[in-house]
């Protein structure tokens, strides 16, 4: 059966204290990576980064938002490089837990919204596209006038990759990885 182990990070892989929050991300990601690419090291990992709450001053090209993904651009650069030839093998699924308004709000960020994005990464992901169902940003096509439209359940993006990359079953993934979740398949395709 597959492993999991509760990964944790020795002093030496510890964002400092001060120390600002895009260092930080890369930080992160550079000590799950050294545990991940021993030989007896975990083969999943959970990372979480703050901070995306993009209420006010969100910004645009150069603003807090730009920031942010620059430093998840720079933790997945860290993780790809610290994984050395494991990465070929891996799968990193970037998810948040909701999405944001399609509009700006009066203080120059958006809120708390519903449709959202997953994105894959690693060098077991069959990359290099776009798989959506694009509702448009028109107004008729928001959900409830605000938000992205979902289009995909986001668990069908984790069980597609549980299922193929993992070799985790349809059954377990909707009984107890997703509990009451039957109805949501698999998505195909994901890893190469």
């Amino acid at each position: 059966g597959l492993k999991l182990e509760k990964v944790a990070f020795g002093d030496d892989m510890k964002p400092k204290p001060g120390g600002n929050q895009i260092a930080a991300m890369r930080q992160v990601a550079r000590g799950a990576a050294k545990l991940m690419a021993a030989d007896d090291g975990p083969r999943i990992a959970a990372l979480a980064f703050d901070g995306w709450d993009t209420h006010a001053n969100e910004g645009g090209a150069v603003g807090r938002l730009a920031q942010l993904l620059s430093g998840l651009d720079g933790a997945l650069a860290e993780f790809e490089s610290g994984l050395g030839a494991r990465w070929r093998d891996t799968v990193v699924v970037v998810a948040t837990e909701f999405g944001r308004t399609a509009k700006i709000n009066g203080t120059q960020g958006t809120d708390h919204g519903t449709g959202t994005i997953a994105l894959l990464a690693g060098g077991a992901v069959k990359g290099g596209r776009v798989i959506a169902d694009w509702p448009t940003l028109k107004t008729a096509s928001l959900y409830q006038g605000r938000d992205l439209a979902p289009t995909t359940d986001l668990r069908a993006v984790f069980k597609g990759v549980l299922a193929d990359h993992l070799g985790i079953g349809e059954r377990a993934l909707g009984e107890s990885v997703f509990p009451d979740s039957a109805a949501v398949k698999p998505m195909k395709g994901l890893v190469a």
